[in-house]
């Protein structure tokens, strides 16, 4: 893997929000989950489709803190426009468990 710069990873907007709605969406090619996350009033609400479903339920993620990159181009994802790329890592069997803060911060907050 290449290195970066410093000055490179500052260009990588990644900040705190809170899922606000959370659906699933069965017409995704692999299983996914719709969320609308909450930035606060700098940012306001994006909305991102994840592969989350082998941990996760849409009604245990509204509510949740989770850290996502706010400033890629959106992309379609079937017939959802994804604003944000949710953060996670796989596990041992490469499922995707979120990246989220351990302590209470305000949503909006950026990472650095």
């Amino acid at each position: 893997m290449s290195e970066i710069t410093f000055d490179d990873f500052l260009k990588v907007d990644i900040r705190v929000g809170e899922v606000t709605r959370a659906e699933p969406y069965p017409e995704a090619r692999k299983p996914a989950i719709k969320l609308w996350v909450d930035f606060g009033p700098d940012l306001g609400e994006r909305k991102s489709s994840a592969q989350l479903t082998a941990h996760y339920t849409p009604e245990a993620l509204v509510g949740k803190r989770v850290m996502a990159v706010v400033n890629f181009p959106a992309r379609q994802i079937g017939k959802f426009m994804s604003e944000i790329l949710v953060l996670g890592v796989p596990d041992e069997t490469g499922e995707v468990v979120l990246l989220t803060p351990d302590l209470d911060v305000p949503i909006g907050g950026r990472m650095y």
